[in-house]
């Protein structure tokens, strides 16, 4: 196990993207209570006393690279970036709108790159710094009739991989949280297509539980704690992955043969 740090200042700097909802709204809201200083990039805001909103649509590069300029005008470094933001789409492949295919990709994973990318260089120049996704247990195993969320969140995965290899030397820190089923406003606000349910007969069955699921899933308070817990961890793992279930589900996919694995989980939503 990663053994944890000595407590952090309580000067340091996070940000927090997508924070004015579900898993980032009580990340930025724990990060404040414990004395931290928290920046809310979204396009809504938080309207948590204490917390510095600050708008950017993660869609546009320039939107996001004045977003982070903002930040460090007022603060002049970054110690933690949270990658939080990300839609969610359901439906059949075959069906799937190709600008709503662009937009979520755009969103989850150009974003999550657009702010890497405006974080890095302060990070680099003090070499310190960690940068978290919040990814997804979707990306190991991808869900039916979800498979743009989980094809974005598996993108970001490897693009954890590789950074981390390329900024470790700059002491740089790159983590993955990989949530399973947790209760937030996401289900909610999930983009659904049922175009082709009259050929793909499973599919409103299988996404009805997923959306159970996720309403029955664990609270987003215990996700803002693993998440901060592996902030004050000198050496995180890169991927993060929390609840028994889940642990068990990925160690099946990585013993047994892919095709059997993706075969149980096709039964799953079936």
């Amino acid at each position: 196990m990663s053994k944890i740090s000595e407590q952090t200042s309580p000067m340091q700097t996070v940000i927090v993207s997508g924070a004015s909802s579900g898993i980032g709204f009580v990340t930025a809201k724990l990060f404040l209570e414990h004395g931290w200083c928290v920046f809310d990039l979204s396009r809504r805001g938080s309207n948590l006393p204490g917390i510095r909103h600050i708008y950017c649509d993660f869609s546009d590069d320039q939107s996001c690279a004045a977003a982070i300029a903002q930040v460090l005008q007022e603060t002049e470094h970054i110690d933690v970036c949270i990658c939080n933001a990300g839609i969610g789409i359901s439906g059949a492949v075959e069906f799937t709108d190709m600008a709503d295919a662009k937009h979520l990709m755009d969103v989850n994973f150009f974003g999550t790159l657009r702010l890497v990318q405006a974080v890095l260089p302060n990070m680099r120049a003090r070499r310190s710094g960690k940068i978290i996704f919040t990814s997804s247990i979707a990306a190991i195993l991808p869900v039916p009739y979800q498979a743009l969320y989980s094809a974005s969140k598996a993108a970001v995965n490897a693009l954890a991989l590789s950074l981390q290899n390329e900024v470790r030397t700059y002491g740089i820190r790159i983590a993955c949280l990989l949530p399973g089923d947790v209760h937030t406003g996401f289900t909610e606000a999930r983009k659904k297509s049922i175009r082709g349910e009259d050929i793909y007969q499973k599919m409103n069955k299988a996404v009805a539980k997923m959306e159970y699921d996720e309403l029955h899933g664990i609270e987003a308070e215990k996700m803002a704690h693993y998440l901060w817990e592996i902030t004050q961890q000198k050496r995180p793992w890169i991927f993060n992955i929390h609840g028994c279930q889940y642990r068990f589900f990925c160690f099946l996919h990585r013993t047994l043969p892919t095709s059997l694995v993706n075969w149980i989980e096709g039964k799953v939503y079936s």
